[in-house]
């Protein structure tokens, strides 16, 4: 597996469970039903595959807290059903998401096709600075491709995604994937604490007087509470 990261550099490491944590990150995986979108995500969570895994029903979701720049990340990772039916109930869900992963099978076609209508909707529903990943799922079926890397990083350039080929069976890219889309909100959410310290200072300077900038992690400024769950692995 290529463990090579862009951007800030992620530490992998097992995270005390009472270690304190510094942000709370959500992240929502779309895309068509039957993808792999839940089999990427226990890949992520506990490393584990489960060949006895059923369709989602509604949204369930599950956590992983890593280590990035120094700082304690708790990963909130939201599993959206694919079917329409539950469309119009999984939209709500998006609301607070800072992290996106569209999800396809290379092996199926149609599944790439609705890609576009994916991303639509989840930029329709969920706020304008989200990062979003493309993320072609089943790549140890290359033998069975009909959807070429080079179609899905074109989309991808054209719409400004990160993309990345992976395999839930084998785990292959599943865990870069994850954190170069982590470290990229880590990075958004750093920049956007500074900005808002150094407004908070230039406004203390036209008043002549001192203050002391607290900034408050995301979790307490931007992500949804969560209350009533129907489902939870934490």
């Amino acid at each position: 597996m290529n463990e090579e990261m862009n951007g800030v550099e992620a530490e992998r490491v097992k995270v005390n469970v009472h270690e304190k944590i510094d942000y709370v990150f959500k992240v929502v995986v779309i895309g068509d039903s039957a993808v792999g979108k839940s089999q990427i995500l226990t890949r992520f969570a506990k490393n584990e595959f489960r060949y006895d895994s059923k369709s989602t029903i509604g949204v369930e979701f599950q956590t992983r807290s890593v280590t990035i720049n120094g700082k304690v990340i708790k990963a909130q990772i939201w599993d959206t059903a694919g079917q329409e039916r539950y469309r119009a109930v999984t939209s709500a869900y998006y609301r607070g998401a800072l992290g996106a992963m569209v999800v396809y099978d290379i092996t199926k076609r149609q599944s790439f096709e609705n890609v576009a209508r994916w991303v639509d909707e989840l930029r329709a529903h969920a706020d304008s600075s989200i990062a979003i990943m493309l993320i072609g799922n089943k790549g140890d079926l290359v033998d069975q491709r009909v959807v070429h890397a080079e179609d899905a990083v074109e989309f991808a350039e054209d719409q400004g995604l990160f993309f990345s080929e992976t395999s839930a069976l084998t785990g292959e890219n599943v865990e870069s994937a994850f954190f170069k889309l982590l470290e990229h909100i880590h990075t958004l959410i750093s920049k956007r604490s500074l900005e808002s310290a150094h407004a908070l200072n230039n406004v203390a300077t036209l008043k002549g007087s001192k203050i002391n900038v607290v900034s408050l992690p995301p979790a307490e400024l931007e992500i949804t509470q969560i209350n009533d769950l129907s489902s939870c692995s934490c």
